[in-house]
């Protein structure tokens, strides 16, 4: 099997850069055949992804080259400040991913002057939900059967990280939990009973409240938009979940490592 070549670029301001083009201009139709260069050259495309999260989509649905641009220190990608002093790979992109929270993404290709087709991705990490975003990337890509059997894996996973994860449950019954927005997936990787969520805004008073009334017995913090103790008289166990996968662009290692931090939280204190 071909190994994937990641690379990772980095930009930096928009001063030589004119007015963004809105997102929903550069995306293109989902339904849309691959580059005729990609076919040609009989090969998976060359893409272009913003952060890991993405590049791990890319990679899981069979793309073989693919290099991120926000360099995974930045904590909160949406906040990155792209400058066009490397540019170079995105001018020879098939691809260039992005999600719809990431208001540089249509400025990138513009500024590049781009054949790339913009495609909008769904980032979310609920099993079902990435495995349905892979299989239509693999679509895009003419990928599809690295597509399949990445979801295969996937499932594999899940399945087994779940029954872990539920034979750690405390006092063996599922425990509750209160999920920031993002975190959801891992709840239900944990077969957690989910009984508030907050987010992405900081909590209120009067959520606090109601919050900790529902005595959770963990909060499922989103490392990259953490705001500190969620909830800091309840009593709860605070769990940070990863939601971006490394420079190695291994989505299942988000699953792994998610079911580390939940078996650690729920093992004796």
């Amino acid at each position: 099997m071909a190994r994937t070549r990641v690379r990772t670029t980095r930009i930096a301001s928009l001063l030589a850069l004119t007015a963004a083009l809105p997102l929903l201009a550069a995306c293109g139709s989902g339904d849309a055949p691959a580059p005729q260069a990609a076919k040609e050259a009989g090969g998976t495309p060359v893409v272009v992804v913003t952060t890991t999260w993405e590049g791990a989509f890319a990679k899981a649905a069979g793309a073989e080259d693919v290099t991120v641009i926000v360099p995974r220190s930045v904590h909160h990608a949406p906040d990155y400040d792209p400058k066009p002093s490397d540019l170079a790979a995105v001018a020879k992109a098939d691809f260039v991913l992005y999600a719809p929270f990431e208001p540089y993404a249509a400025k990138i290709k513009e500024a590049a002057g781009s054949k790339a087709r913009l495609v909008e991705v769904n980032l979310d990490n609920d099993p079902a939900k990435a495995a349905a975003e892979v299989t239509r990337l693999g679509g895009l890509f003419g990928t599809k059967d690295a597509a399949a059997r990445f979801k295969k894996r996937l499932d594999g996973e899940v399945a087994e990280l779940n029954g872990e994860l539920r034979s750690a449950w405390p006092g063996g019954k599922s425990p509750a939990v209160v999920s920031q927005v993002f975190t959801g997936w891992a709840a239900g990787l944990a077969g957690a009973t989910t009984v508030g969520t907050y987010g992405p805004e900081p909590v209120t008073p009067a959520q606090l409240a109601e919050l900790s009334a529902k005595k959770p017995a963990f909060v499922l913090d989103n490392a990259h938009m953490s705001s500190g103790t969620v909830l800091p008289d309840a009593g709860a166990k605070q769990v940070s979940i990863v939601n971006y996968p490394g420079e190695d662009l291994d989505l299942l290692a988000v699953y792994r490592n998610a079911a580390a931090e939940l078996r650690k939280a729920m093992g004796p204190a």
